[in-house]
């Protein structure tokens, strides 16, 4: 597509989806205010979306959250049974999800030909529940598993992922065009996934609302890994509602794995009841005050929150946790180790025609495609995994890590405390990218880490804005207990009382002064 004149884009632009502008500009009032929405046309639906994608994505701002769309997506949407669960809806996937249609890249050139014809078992799901397929997300390459010196957001196949808050920020990673899409407004919601972070913050300074389920909850099979145990898909949405909606359509264990999910099987579970009645009225919340970094500004959104939460009734109990590092340590030993099986496993066993089978072959192949893969940065992380073999060594990590972030972490929490759940602020706002220096984290915010090692869910809502980049607010509770904390995501965003802000779809600036 050629780029569109700027009257053109406004127009576009002024096309603005009912569920975009009212998750992105108000804090949504309680049931019994809200005015009805206009009746749902999937297929008038699809067709802004697929305009907004070449307008903003592929033109105008390029802001490279999707790698392929699917130019056909109105027509599937007609087609769709409208009393199906999503009534066709459309959905973008993360490019590490395999979809029949186009290659599973994970971002990786020596993945370009990964055409598998197949469909992840989630995908099926969505399919079978009345979702279109609008196409595939960007990613930060292999789920940021590469190099310790990473850009989140970067990928071979489909390079940087823009903030579209602001075009010279990051989107944070893995899940980087997925959330910075639904910001966009790119589709109606889209699916990420997580092994530490990687839904909760793109999600969190994108602005939109990201769910980490409890692992198991969805199915695994046919996504390119990084780590058996702590991996997931979820969904990322512009609220709570439309998130707990898709995850009612794509839950459901690996193909013939029933005791990975709890026994749940494939029974189907609607995580959309009783979030619109909802209520914060007389839940003990563990609070994690000190968990904003020491960051002022983001620490005063948080205090707004809690206010907010206050006024809704909520009792809100003051939280301690220490990090430790023992946790962090033995983690990184579980994910190197689990990587290097994982990925042999599923490089040996694609059906395509791809160049290479195992890790030591990608490490091969990047060596040879140096310029192209390795300009910006290495794969120091690729060759760490290639030399975690032990064992007994890994499974005494895992079992640690485990210990450290579930009984003696997030559970030792709410049970000592009498509380439901815990908050905290889920990420600060986004960082300038930099290909050249890589990654600009702000340490010590929240405690998102235990529920991905533990393997429990975790919810992040927008709260608010420091100078207009998004950050969230995480919900996190006991494994299993994912629609609890999502009906207690809804209950806040009727509390909320702070705007949020618009996406800018341009670099950002700091805003003139009030006084």
């Amino acid at each position: 597509m050629g780029r569109h004149t700027a009257a053109a884009l406004a127009a576009l632009l002024a096309l603005s989806l009912p569920s975009l502008a009212t998750a992105q500009t108000v804090a949504i009032p309680p049931a019994g205010e809200r005015a009805s929405p206009p009746p749902f046309d999937p297929v008038a639906e699809a067709r802004t979306y697929l305009a907004r994608i070449e307008a903003i994505d592929d033109a105008g701002p390029q802001l490279n959250a999707v790698i392929v769309h699917n130019p056909g997506a109105a027509e599937e949407a007609s087609i769709v049974n409208g009393a199906s669960l999503l009534a066709g809806r459309t959905v973008l996937v993360k490019d590490n999800i395999e979809t029949r249609e186009w290659p599973t890249t994970a971002g990786s050139l020596a993945l370009a030909d990964n055409m598998t014809g197949r469909d992840a078992p989630l995908i099926a799901r969505l399919r079978q529940n009345g979702g279109v397929v609008l196409g595939k997300t960007n990613l930060s390459e292999w789920a940021n598993f590469r190099s310790s010196d990473s850009v989140s957001g970067w990928s071979a196949v489909g390079g940087l992922t823009r903030n579209p808050h602001g075009t010279d920020r990051n989107a944070c990673g893995s899940s980087s065009g997925s959330g910075a899409a639904v910001a966009a407004g790119l589709s109606w919601a889209a699916i990420g996934t997580e092994t530490d972070g990687s839904i909760t913050c793109p999600a969190s300074v994108n602005g939109v609302v990201g769910f980490k389920p409890s692992t198991g909850l969805v199915s695994g099979e046919l996504i390119v890994p990084i780590s058996a145990s702590q991996d997931t898909a979820g969904p990322m949405a512009r609220s709570v509602a439309d998130a707990a909606l898709l995850l009612s359509a794509i839950a459901g264990p690996d193909y013939g794995d029933l005791e990975r999910a709890g026994g749940e099987g494939d029974r189907a579970f609607d995580f959309t009841a009783g979030l619109d009645t909802a209520s914060l009225a007389g839940v003990r919340i563990g609070v994690l005050r000190d968990r904003f970094g020491g960051f002022e500004p983001l620490g005063q959104i948080y205090e707004q929150a809690l206010d907010d939460m206050r006024r809704a009734g909520a009792v809100l109990v003051d939280v301690t946790y220490a990090d430790q590092p023992a946790m962090g340590r033995d983690e990184f030993t579980v994910l190197l180790y689990e990587f290097r099986e994982g990925v042999d496993a599923y490089l040996a066993a694609s059906p395509a025609a791809i160049p290479v089978r195992s890790l030591q072959d990608l490490v091969d192949f990047n060596a040879v495609h140096a310029l192209s893969e390795m300009r910006w940065f290495g794969q120091d992380l690729f060759a760490a995994a290639l030399a975690t073999t032990d064992r007994p060594a890994y499974e005494a990590a895992r079992a640690n890590s485990l210990r450290l972030a579930g009984p003696e972490g997030i559970d030792r929490m709410l049970a000592e405390n009498d509380v439901a759940f815990l908050i905290a602020p889920t990420r600060g706002p986004a960082w300038v990218s930099d290909l050249v220096n890589g990654d600009n984290y702000r340490g010590g915010i929240g405690i998102g880490n235990l529920a991905a090692i533990a393997g429990y869910p975790h919810l992040t809502v927008p709260m608010g804005a420091v100078e207009g980049l998004p950050v969230g607010l995480s919900f996190i509770g006991a494994k299993w207990s994912d629609h609890r904390i999502l009906q207690a995501g809804a209950a806040y965003e009727r509390a909320r009382m702070v705007p949020l802000p618009e996406p800018r779809l341009a670099p950002w600036e700091p805003a003139a002064p009030t006084r």
